[in-house]
């Protein structure tokens, strides 16, 4: 499900935090996204795409790694900053795989800006 920005209500500031953090990991490791998460108990896990010869990750599924990874056993929303106009399938479904179908990912531009949130 996709939820046009006009149809949202106003960001809630802990989903604002989530995507500046986001676009901070993105802009200080000079990488193409980045992203962050938030569990179950409201911490926060921020990553940036992982680009090595033996290992591609995009920043979302970094983030969710690291999540499952520090023991969450829930996400309650995704953020990723990206110059991309959709998140992957393959990004929807590591933090569906952990958030559960309704878990929002909030897609924002390289400015911060909210693009769009889809449903996990």
């Amino acid at each position: 499900m996709l939820i046009r920005m006009s149809e949202a209500a106003p960001l809630d500031p802990e989903d604002r935090k989530i995507i500046t953090l986001a676009r901070s990991a993105r802009a200080r490791n000079g990488v193409a996204e980045g992203a962050a998460v938030r569990d179950e108990t409201g911490r926060t896990y921020v990553a940036g795409t992982v680009s090595l010869p033996s290992l591609q990750l995009s920043a979302v599924r970094t983030a969710v790694a690291m999540a499952v990874a520090s023991g969450a056993k829930s996400l309650e929303a995704a953020a990723v900053v990206t110059d991309a106009e959709t998140v992957p399938e393959e990004d929807r479904a590591a933090v569906r795989e952990l958030g559960g179908e309704g878990t929002p990912v909030l897609l924002a531009g390289p400015d911060g800006g909210l693009r769009t949130t889809v449903q996990a």
